[in-house]
């Protein structure tokens, strides 16, 4: 199982690239990956009650391993994944074929999406723990999404898109709650030990409903059924994989997965029961008036997984092998018909049925696999369809668990498989038949006959539900294994079996019944036309989602407006005062321990905090800004001081890092603001904000003074070093905690890092992002200003000389003794630098701080030497740095993992070397790596972002007022 997930990953990764060197046709290799998982799932399949289990640990801690189980049920959902994936993705090469032969622009990037669905959705029915089925859950969510919007260039499919995405994520968000709730009082989050043992309870019937949203959203069940429809939008082998075999049966799985354990839960069945029952009947409401061929499908899809619904939902093993018997009766006919569709829409170029006439007589082969898809969604005689629909009359009609609601829920399902006729017989007739004209409708004359192979997979599908509909014993015998395990009341004795003819009994008439109406309403249409114009159940869903959406829209615009209004100390105001009130209000509310204070531990802390005080006060009062930055630049290296008394060097050591280079990004804003400011300001709402201040340090201070008191344990940081140098191999408990015991805090960290880079360079650089900072030999490029004249007489442009781009600087900008100084000292720091980052693990320092002092390092040169020597130093993209650092980073865990440890571990590799003697090496050192380039590459934005292009501006702006003078 997991070397099926493994070439579907790699599989996914080499797509683009055979797609660009063999454009469509890569997808027939592409193909053999499910073909060859297929063929692993039929050698492997387990027997009756037996069940192949992979566990591999990933995050014990949080309960998320890697626990596959290859059950009936999952080697059913297998096959339909497999098996169409195969079939979907040799109908592409065909699919895509354009008759000028140009590949389009994003199919290397589509057929990698849809190979990893293909393996998204295999871990998905294999997945015994819930979490890790949560993580597959998205995964296949997102790549729905990027699958839908493959034409982006369309509103209506990025429309699409975003719809999807949006209520199947806020359903699974929804799951994943129910997940951790119904985990967490269990004990477990095993698929199968929760089943074996279900929790009760409220709180467990909140998370089962909960779950039931994920799982009913996905599928596409009332009142969340409008995204299926409008994700039609996607090319057709997406609607043909995605919405009919793949990502819609998902939900539809994970409930005939729990119905065995919570079937009896008492808001189980009605909610399935009474959802189920209305997508059946309004979605087959809607199929019927519909005129676009996919649309007609669509609506179809979505009263089937009603249907569907509904037989795996109930409980019961006879029912579950019916409700099972449905979904794979649906999977073959409906993806079958998806691909008809979309052969249609390829030859004539239209799917309107008001413009298709005569196509069956000029394309019978064609014809006769539409028709027989068509026959099984109708449940006709011999196919599979009509074996499933026999199943699913006769099972309610006998349901014990149904009772009373038995008639009731039978006539529903009756009229629904009524409406179902209706619309299969719509499809025919609307995609083949004459219409009454006397010759082809101008799209049918004109159109190409499509080749043979593109006619194989809906073929292959539609044969399957003939032959499978002729011989349903190899299905009934792979079907019962499942359903035999699902639990019946005590005393029923459950025998019935899938099979053609049960002779002359109620379902049979049921069906007679169901397929004699459906005629006459299809044949009488012309009487319902103006109440299917009329009508429409429950209104437009829609203009629903549309009118939530601008409902949040116009909320979200008022709050905005309401707490930002473009002022930077209003919105802080709004965000101080929630920090000042919500937790005292908290506080004041609950229980808590009186708190011991205790003014100093020594006394340079008073005199530390004195400073501190007086430089704080200091930075208010003062009017020069250059002043009240520094000001508040002493309070940081006072905070920096105070971690030093209480012996934390590696803390003191990066705060003091920090405060200098953020002095360095104040310094270089401040360059384009007045040197003071107004005392307008200054006085300006002076009592409010010195209360806010008061308010927020004494709230602070008071919680700080709270969360001390309630320690009642003994202290972790005791154990801390042992544990770091057991664990981590590092004396350094500061550095181990980073890289190794709690690294994924510190992925999280540098990926905050990265944001911020590229948020501050996107609103310096408005039309211009990528590229390194400029070099000597760039000067005259338009983003970095032109050359000085004095540059092109000056003895050292050219030539190699340390702080070239010095040369190029106004003289008056130039300071002889910096310069020099800087040639002295940036080799130490960029030694310290590396210093800090190989004996970090060991000793004060580590990726960050030896990131942070090669970032001064590259502000030093700046400083001296201006934005062309920044690129001189540095000729790299900074955001090439960021990205190598977190590849770097994430690579590191995806390494892990690959050899079988949890994500991030680390491992200890000692060797010999001649002169050095034993070097011990510390594989957390890649991660560090990964931090310290992320660091450099932030520093290096920064500096191109505050630095190099704000001199331009500047430059810019002087040269325009010079001219200005001039003119005068």
């Amino acid at each position: 199982m997991l070397a099926i997930l493994a070439a579907h990953a790699a599989a996914a990764l080499l797509a683009p690239l055979l797609v660009y060197r063999w454009g469509r046709s890569a997808f027939y290799p592409l193909a053999l990956v499910p073909l060859l998982s297929l063929i692993w799932v039929v050698l492997n399949w387990p027997d009756k009650g037996e069940a192949h289990v992979v566990d591999v640990a990933w995050v014990p801690s949080l309960s998320m391993d890697i626990t596959l189980r290859f059950d009936a049920l999952a080697a059913v959902m297998s096959v339909l994944v497999l098996a169409i994936g195969a079939l979907v993705l040799f109908y592409c090469a065909d699919y895509f074929h354009h008759h000028d032969g140009h590949t389009e622009k994003r199919l290397p990037s589509f057929a990698a999406e849809l190979v990893a669905f293909s393996g998204a959705m295999f871990g998905l029915v294999t997945s015994d723990n819930l979490l890790l089925l949560y993580v597959f859950w998205e995964i296949t969510t997102v790549l729905s999404f990027l699958l839908v919007g493959h034409y982006a260039e369309r509103a209506t499919s990025r429309r699409a898109a975003m719809q999807a995405l949006l209520v199947t994520t806020f359903g699974g968000l929804a799951m994943l709650v129910g997940i951790i709730v119904l985990g967490n009082i269990a004990g477990t989050f095993l698929l199968s030990e929760l089943i074996a043992a279900p929790p009760s309870g409220l709180a467990a019937s909140v998370g089962l409903v909960l779950i039931l949203i994920g799982a009913l959203s996905k599928s596409a069940i009332v009142p969340l059924h409008f995204w299926l429809p409008g994700a039609m939008a996607a090319p057709t082998p997406v609607s043909a994989y995605l919405h009919a075999a793949a990502m819609v049966k998902a939900g539809v799985y994970l409930i005939a997965r729990m119905t065995p354990g919570f079937a009896d839960s008492p808001e189980w069945r009605p909610t399935v029961v009474t959802l189920g029952l209305l997508t059946m009947l309004l979605a087959g409401w809607r199929a019927i008036r519909e005129y676009d061929l996919k649309l007609i499908l669509a609506f179809g899809t979505v009263s089937q997984l009603g249907f569907i619904t509904i037989m795996v939902g109930v409980g019961g093993s006879e029912m579950m092998l019916a409700g099972l018997a449905m979904l794979c009766a649906h999977a073959m006919f409906k993806a079958a018909l998806f691909m008809v569709v979309g052969i249609i829409d390829h030859a004539t170029g239209t799917r309107d049925i008001r413009r298709l006439a005569w196509l069956g007589r000029r394309h019978k082969p064609l014809l006769i696999i539409g028709c027989a898809a068509a026959a099984s969604m109708a449940a006709l005689p011999p196919f599979f369809g009509f074996v499933a629909k026999e199943a699913d009359f006769e099972t309610v009609l006998h349901s014990p668990y149904l009772g009373a609601a038995s008639p009731f829920v039978l006539a529903g399902i009756v009229l629904g498989s009524v409406l179902t006729t209706v619309y299969s017989l719509r499809f025919v007739f609307g995609a083949f038949s004459r219409k009454g004209l006397p010759h082809p409708s101008t799209r049918v004359e004109e159109m190409h006959r499509p080749g043979a192979g593109f006619l194989i997979p809906p073929a292959i599908l539609a044969a399957a539900g003939l032959l499978f509909g002729l011989w349903p014993k190899p299905l009934d015998t792979v079907l019962s294994n499942y359903s035999d395990t699902v639990p019946d009341p005590q005393g029923y004795q459950s025998g019935y079996h899938l099979a053609l003819w049960h002779g002359v009994n109620l379902p049979l008439l049921l069906s007679v019944l169901v397929l004699a109406a459906g005629i006459a309403i299809y044949f009488g249409r012309k009487r319902l036309r103006r109440a299917r114009a009329d009508f429409v159940p429950l209104g437009n869903a829609d203009r629903i989602y549309d009118a939530v959406i601008r409902g949040a829209d116009v909320l979200s615009v008022r709050v905005t407006a309401l707490t930002q209004r473009g002022s930077l100390p209003q919105t802080q105001s709004f965000i101080l005062v929630t920090l000042a009130v919500l937790p005292i209000a908290v506080l004041g509310l609950g229980a808590r321990t009186q708190p011991r204070f205790e003014i100093w531990d020594s006394p340079p802390q008073v005199v530390v905090g004195l400073l501190m005080a007086a430089a704080a006060l200091a930075a208010v009062v003062l009017r020069n800004r250059l002043a009240a930055v520094l000001m508040v630049g002493v309070t940081g290296y006072g905070c920096g001081a105070i971690f030093a008394f209480h012996g934390a060097p590696d803390l003191a050591l990066t705060q003091f890092l920090v405060e200098t280079l953020t002095l360095v990004a104040f310094v270089l804003v401040l360059r384009t603001l007045p040197a003071e400011t107004s005392r307008e300001e200054t006085t300006r709402y002076r009592g409010p904000r010195a209360a806010l201040a008061i308010a927020v340090g004494a709230t602070v201070t008071t919680l700080a003074a709270f969360a001390m008191a309630a320690r009642n344990s003994r202290p972790l940081a005791e154990l801390l070093p042992d544990a770091a140098y057991t664990l981590g191999q590092g004396s350094n408990t500061v550095n181990v905690i980073l890289v190794d015991i709690r690294a994924w805090d510190t992925m999280g960290e540098v990926s905050v890092l990265l944001v911020a880079a590229t948020g501050v360079a996107s609103m310096v650089f408005r039309s211009r992002r990528f590229g390194s900072a400029p070099r000597v030999s760039d000067a005259g490029q338009p983003d970095i200003g032109k050359l000085p004249a004095s540059a092109y007489h000056s003895p050292a442009a050219g030539d190699i000389t340390w702080l070239r781009g010095s040369e190029l600087r106004d003289p008056r900008h130039r300071s002889l003794v910096l310069e020099v100084a800087t040639r002295l000292i940036f080799p130490v720091m960029m030694v310290l630098s590396a210093y800090f980052f190989f004996a970090g693990h060991n000793v004060p320092g580590g990726g960050f701080a030896g990131g942070l002092m090669a970032g001064l390092a590259l502000v030093l040169r700046y400083l001296a030497g201006g934005r062309y020597e920044l690129g001189e130093t540095l000729p790299l993209d900074a955001g090439k740095i960021l990205g190598a650092g977190l590849t770097l980073a994430a690579g590191t865990a995806a390494a892990s993992l690959l050899l079988g440890a949890p994500a991030l571990s680390s491992a200890v590799i000692e060797f010999d070397v001649p002169v050095l003697g034993s070097i011990k090496f510390v594989t957390a050192l890649f991660f560090d790596l990964g931090v310290y380039l992320i660091v450099v590459g932030l520093v290096l934005d920064v500096l191109r972002s505050l630095g190099a292009r704000i001199d331009v501006e500047m430059s810019e702006l002087a040269e325009q007022n010079k001219q200005a003078v001039q003119r005068r």
